[in-house]
């Protein structure tokens, strides 16, 4: 697959996916509609919920980004990568997607404040992307990528970062390294 190809997918599968999990139906839940919270912490609540939004927003961004120039595919099942994807914040998590898209979520809950609304379809959220990862990702991963996403596994967390980066497997080089 061609990096434009790639960055095509990417940016359709982004706004199929992830625009619609924690973009439309947050929205269809809320009308982005903000609740009434007590004066004396709804701010600072609002403001960690912008803050929260705003980073997993990057996240999101970040790893599909990695997608393109460094796996040369998409995060889409249907047009994987060629390459496993191990730089970026992917030395950290092996999940940022999932773990972006549930936060963008638990964002919005906090800034609109609307946790009734939102805090039970992030939970929902995080147990079927593990439920997702665990069926189906892990296994195809695993019999695309072989002993090197064994090696990965064993060294990278699914869930909770890591503190430093693994340096394990060395992603290509090339100027168009994110």
């Amino acid at each position: 697959m061609r990096k434009s190809s790639a960055a095509l997918g990417s940016s359709l599968f982004f706004a199929a996916a992830p625009g619609v999990v924690a973009g439309v139906v947050p929205w269809l839940l809320t009308r982005w509609q903000p609740g009434h919270a007590s004066a004396s912490w709804g701010v600072p609540v609002r403001v960690a919920g912008g803050i929260l939004l705003s980073a997993s927003a990057a996240v999101l961004v970040h790893a599909f980004v990695r997608f393109v120039v460094e796996g040369i595919g998409t995060p889409a099942p249907v047009a994987p990568t060629g390459r496993l994807v191990v730089g970026g914040l992917y030395r950290y998590v092996r999940n940022p997607m999932y773990l972006a898209v549930t936060g963008a979520v638990v964002g919005q809950a906090l800034l609109l404040w609307r946790p009734l609304a939102l805090l039970p379809y992030a939970a929902g959220l995080g147990v079927l992307f593990a439920l997702f990862v665990r069926a189906y990702e892990e296994p195809a991963l695993r019999r695309q990528f072989g002993a090197e996403y064994e090696r990965y596994c064993a060294a990278v967390p699914a869930w909770r970062p890591r503190g430093r980066a693994w340096r394990g497997v060395t992603p290509p080089a090339g100027p168009d390294r994110v």
